[in-house]
C-alpha cells in the first residue's frame, strides 16, 4: 500500500464481520479491509478453507460454521466480545431450477433458507454493530431476466432489494445496502460452469463494455466504498461491467 492510497486507513481502528470470507469475494473483501487499516472476524462453512484463509488476512478470530444455521448465527453474534463496525454477508448462491425438474422441498428449502439466514443476521446483529455501521449483503443481477430455470432466483433477486430497503428503515441509524453483481470470476463460478469456463471469460471480455471480466475484489472494493461512505443506506448497488445493458 503506497501513502497515495485513497482507501489507505479509511477503516482504521474498525472491525468487519465477513460470513463467507473463506474464498471469493469474501476473502477479497476481507484483504482489502485489512489493507484500509480494518480489523475482521472471518465466518466460513468449510473449517479447513477457512483456516487457511485465514493465514493471509491475520484476523481477529475465526468461526466455522454454516449461516443458514440461524441458531447457530444467533449464538455467534452473541459471542462477539464487543460491538463492531461492519457486518458484510456473501453468504448463498444461485439455485437453477427448470420447473418441469423441480423438487418442491428443494426449492422451499433454498428460498426458505436464503431469506431467514438474512433476515436473521439482521436480527441477531442489530445489537452488535454500532450506529451508523454497515449491513452489507451480496446478492445477484442475473435473475432479472426471465429464463428456463431461473424460477427461484429471480425471485429472491427480486426479494432481496425490497428487504434491504425495509431493513434500512428499520434497523436505523445502523445502514442496510445491498451489492448486486453480475458474473464475478470466483472459485463458485468456476465450480458452477465447470470447463465452460474460460469460453464464459471470453465471452464477456468481447461483449462487456468495460472489456474485461468483473473480479472479487472490484466487488470488494465497492464493498468497503459502502462501508465508509455514511450517507448510503436502503439501497442496491449493480456491479456486473454493464452486462445488463447487453441484449442477450
Amino acid at each position: 500500500m503506497t501513502r497515495s492510497d485513497p482507501l489507505a486507513d479509511s477503516l482504521a481502528d474498525q472491525t468487519v464481520v465477513v460470513i463467507g470470507a473463506s474464498a471469493g469475494m469474501g476473502l477479497e473483501t476481507a484483504r482489502r479491509v485489512r489493507a484500509a487499516g480494518g480489523q475482521v472476524v472471518m465466518v466460513g462453512r468449510n473449517p479447513e478453507r477457512l483456516e487457511q484463509a485465514a493465514l493471509d488476512i491475520e484476523p481477529l478470530s475465526t468461526a466455522a460454521f454454516d449461516a443458514a444455521d440461524t441458531d447457530r448465527l444467533q449464538q455467534f453474534f452473541q459471542d462477539l466480545p464487543g460491538t463492531v463496525d461492519h457486518v458484510l454477508s456473501t453468504a448463498g448462491g444461485p439455485a437453477y431450477m427448470p420447473l418441469a425438474d423441480m423438487d418442491l422441498a428443494e426449492a422451499r428449502r433454498h428460498f426458505g433458507d436464503r431469506l431467514a439466514m438474512t433476515i436473521g443476521i439482521a436480527l441477531h446483529s442489530r445489537d452488535k454493530v454500532r450506529p451508523g455501521g454497515t449491513l452489507l449483503f451480496i446478492g445477484g443481477t442475473g435473475g432479472r431476466r426471465p429464463a428456463v430455470g431461473m424460477t427461484i432466483t429471480s425471485a429472491m433477486t427480486a426479494a432481496l432489494p425490497a428487504l434491504t430497503a425495509n431493513l434500512a428503515l428499520e434497523l436505523a441509524p445502523i445502514r442496510v445496502n445491498l451489492i448486486a453483481a453480475g458474473f464475478v470470476d470466483t472459485p463458485l463460478s468456476a465450480s458452477l460452469l465447470g470447463d465452460q469456463l474460460e469460453a464464459r471469460r471470453e465471452e464477456l471480455r468481447a461483449t462487456l463494455p468495460i472489456r474485461r471480466v468483473v473480479g472479487p475484489e472490484d466487488v470488494a472494493a465497492l464493498a468497503v466504498h459502502i462501508m465508509c461512505n455514511e450517507a448510503l443506506t436502503g439501497a442496491t448497488y449493480d456491479i456486473d461491467g454493464g452486462q445488463q445493458l447487453l441484449s442477450h
